[in-house]
């Protein structure tokens, strides 16, 4: 099949080149049959020579002067056109709404984000869980590790230590994603478990000997297998109202050391108690744009535990578009064409398949022998989609290396799925 390309009012520029690059510029190509503008760090990822992609590999994207040099270039370049611009991770979403904040953002350029003032305290979880105390929203029991507890030898000290009132195995993460990253150390992990005192002193004093210097989410460990996951996406408008959500089951995540808690296989199903807290919660707030929340069902009391508030659309956005709520068309329909929201507010009810890892990964790592069947059921219905191949999309040097990364889950989920 070969692609077919329209020349539209808009021209959709895409910041990132992973996965959630790939899904967001797949989305404009199916609603609109345009080509994203994509710049990343490096020529790698499934957007690097994709058909529906201009790929341009910057190593310095990700710093101010150089995200506004291209940019507002393309803007004057196409000043005919509205540029929808869209940060496709943490590092970039920030930059863009520092960006729109000061006005440093040509005329003709849309960016569908909340001032960076919000997006900033949404994203630290400590101010996350405040926010979810207020609305009634679960969350995990939670104790917050700060520089200033530390002793004058850079360790944590005992009768700190001794104030945290939940068992081993506990979680461990950064409550500042972005700058985590900026701070690379041995041994470093999106999120740890803990399995006892010596290590939880360990990660601390490492977390912090590297530079990092924001705060440590230290959290009660809610039993359960990657199954007991939830992934809730969700479209706020520029008034603040939400106009979409649509939850994802998980039945596997990654376990690789960088990937901790990234998404391998989605199954959309609609839960209105779930996300009704979270709507509330977003409106008091007047957020605008995609927000994503990692969740988790807690069979000791029946609960929904939020863990994260992301402010943009999750890495496996692709889940929301092949639900049939195409991520790029809220965008465009409210900054471009300035539509009506048709109905007012809407929730993903039927179920589909969203999976990037092969069926044999999960015949052997989905232990619920009903969620296996389902996930074969849906697959046979032509309801499932792998995020990275888009029919058409064919470029054989990129096809063979979306396979390696597929079929690399193998030896991925063996090595660390225990």
């Amino acid at each position: 099949m070969a692609l077919q390309f329209t020349e539209r009012e808009f021209i959709p520029v895409l910041l990132g080149g992973d996965i959630n690059a790939y899904s967001v510029a797949r989305a404009f190509y199916e609603e609109y049959q345009v080509k994203s503008l994509v710049f990343g760090k490096y020529q790698t990822g499934p957007a690097y020579r994709s058909q529906i992609i201009d790929y341009t590999p910057n190593v310095d994207i990700d710093t101010m002067p150089v995200m506004l040099k291209t940019v507002n270039g393309i803007a004057q370049a196409h000043a005919d056109k509205t540029i929808v611009l869209v940060g496709c991770g943490d590092n970039y979403v920030a930059l863009v709404a520092q960006a729109k904040d000061a006005h440093e953002l040509a005329d003709n350029i849309v960016a569908p984000y909340a001032p960076y003032s919000m997006l900033e305290q949404c994203q630290k979880k400590e101010i996350f869980y405040e926010l979810c105390e207020k609305h009634g929203v679960p969350y995990p029991h939670t104790f917050t590790f700060t520089k200033a507890m530390l002793n004058a030898q850079g360790e944590a000290p005992a009768e700190v230590l001794d104030q945290i009132d939940f068992p081993y195995p506990m979680i461990l993460k950064p409550s500042d994603g972005i700058m985590w990253w900026q701070h690379e150390f041995e041994g470093q992990k999106k999120a740890y478990e803990i399995a006892d005192r010596a290590e939880l002193e360990q990660v601390i004093r490492d977390s912090y000997a590297s530079g990092y210097t924001d705060d440590l989410i230290l959290q009660d460990r809610v039993p359960g297998n990657d199954e007991y996951m939830r992934v809730l996406t969700s479209y706020s408008d520029r008034n603040g109202k939400v106009r979409m959500m649509c939850l994802g089951h998980v039945l596997l995540e990654e376990h690789q050391p960088h990937g901790v808690g990234n998404h391998a296989c989605i199954i959309t199903e609609p839960n209105d108690e779930l996300m009704g807290g979270v709507r509330k919660l977003l409106e008091d707030l007047n957020f605008v744009g995609y927000s994503n929340f990692d969740v988790k069902y807690d069979e000791r009391d029946g609960s929904f535990k939020f863990f994260d508030f992301n402010t943009r659309q999750g890495r496996s956005n692709y889940y929301v578009t092949n639900s049939g709520f195409n991520v790029a068309k809220y965008v465009v329909d409210e900054y471009v064409f300035d539509r009506p929201f048709e109905p007012e507010f809407v929730t993903a009810q039927d179920e589909a398949l969203w999976m990037v890892v092969p069926m044999g990964v999960v015949d052997k790592y989905v232990k619920d022998p009903e969620l296996r069947a389902k996930v074969h059921r849906l697959d046979k219905e032509g309801k499932g989609a792998d995020p990275s191949f888009m029919k058409g999309d064919f470029v054989f040097n990129r096809w063979l290396r979306m396979w390696h990364t597929k079929l690399r889950h193998f030896k991925l989920f063996k090595t660390y799925y225990k």
